[in-house]
């Protein structure tokens, strides 16, 4: 069974950064997309970064410039780079792994940007 396991959050004041991790165990084979999400208080989930298996990246609008996904497909490890957070960057974050019939979901890491 695929779980994914997210690590990485906290409280941080705004313009500082944090960097968030994702590791996927009970998967043989490395996933074709590899993502992060958010869902603020009152908001539906969002895309923040995704990355695929030969390196393509996608970001949202708003965080275009300041985070940066990277991924180690050897360990199916996904790893997101923030750097100067924003209070507007509050949410929890998700961890996304997709194959062509499966996707998967951790739990979420908190992040909080104080102003």
């Amino acid at each position: 069974q695929v779980q994914l396991v997210e690590s990485g959050g906290g409280l941080v004041q705004a313009g500082g950064s944090l960097r968030l991790s994702c590791a996927a165990s009970g998967s043989t084979v490395s996933f074709n997309s590899m993502a992060w999400y958010r869902r603020a208080p009152g908001n539906q989930r969002d895309l923040v970064a995704a990355i695929g298996r030969s390196g393509y990246t996608n970001y949202g609008d708003s965080v275009k410039g300041r985070f940066t996904i990277s991924r180690d497909s050897a360990k199916n490890t996904v790893y997101l780079q923030m750097n100067n957070l924003k209070p507007e960057d509050t949410a929890v974050y998700y961890c996304n792994a997709a194959n062509v019939a499966s996707r998967y979901w951790g739990r979420g890491t908190q992040v909080t940007v104080s102003s």
